[in-house]
């Protein structure tokens, strides 16, 4: 084990060791898995249990794979339903609904909590890095008094995949899959029917040999972004693309040759 991975390590089981009954919230991307992984890890499967919301805007394909990794790591899962689309303030899309997702995802932790988990803490895969970002969901998770291993530890995105690597877990380079109500413009209410013409449009172009893929909604056209060195290979299947996106209920489909930017709609409001 190298100096840089045991330094890493030696920090968060002293973190982990100190709460020592965790629900973590799971949403099927590198870094809450790694915080699952390491709860059991540090703590054993029946005190650090996963916890994922299957909600309309969580992606199948991230569920399926939050199911496969509690499975293979022997991870006690719980699934519930946040239900944050019968949320008006949710639903309506304005530009702190990471606030509202979040707080209705907690409040329902907070329930199994006091349902079956009396004495265990809930934690979260917030990282470092994520404090410098736009995150309105990190002030939901305070309110709730969430715990946050990795930013405790001034963990970052780049440590996470290396310690990801470090224990051979299969989303390492799982790239990052935020929810689908990310993809509408603030403003653009959101409904379950969109919600579901994103993912099909986003597992179709995953299926034509994308891995990394965001479907932007904007007023029933799809606003398409890869990677920058794959847009041209997307350009040679735009006619196909836009035939099939146009079945799953878009106006038209258009290829963004910016390429993939995280976080692209939050430039509207300057963060």
């Amino acid at each position: 084990m190298n100096t840089q991975i045991n330094k890493l390590l030696t920090k968060l089981e002293t973190w982990y060791k100190a709460h020592p009954k965790l629900l973590i919230a799971l949403s099927g991307g590198v870094d809450s898995c790694l915080a699952a992984y390491l709860g059991q890890y540090y703590l054993g499967a029946e005190n650090a249990i996963a916890v994922i919301s299957n909600s309309e805007s969580l992606k199948q394909k991230d569920l399926i794979d939050a199911r496969k990794f509690a499975d293979s790591y022997d991870i006690k899962l719980e699934e519930i339903n946040a239900g944050e689309i019968n949320d008006p303030n949710y639903a309506a899309n304005p530009v702190d609904r990471c606030y509202f997702c979040k707080t209705n995802l907690y409040e329902a932790i907070h329930h199994l909590v006091k349902e079956s988990y009396i004495g265990f803490e809930i934690a979260n895969g917030n990282n470092f890095t994520d404090l410098g970002d736009y995150r309105p969901g990190i002030n939901a998770a305070n309110e709730n008094q969430i715990l946050s291993p990795f930013a405790d530890c001034e963990i970052t995105k780049e440590d996470i995949r290396l310690l990801s690597k470090h224990f051979n877990l299969f989303v390492w380079d799982k790239p990052a899959s935020p929810c689908l109500s990310s993809r509408f413009p603030y403003g653009e209410a959101i409904t379950i029917p969109k919600l579901n013409m994103i993912e099909q449009a986003e597992d179709y172009i995953n299926s034509l040999g994308f891995k990394d893929v965001r479907v932007r909604y904007n007023k029933g056209t799809a606003s398409i972004e890869v990677p920058n060195k794959e847009v041209s290979k997307l350009i040679e299947n735009e006619t196909a693309v836009n035939a099939q996106l146009k079945t799953y209920g878009f106006t038209n489909a258009k290829i963004d040759t910016e390429g993939l930017v995280s976080g692209k709609l939050n430039r509207a409001i300057g963060k």
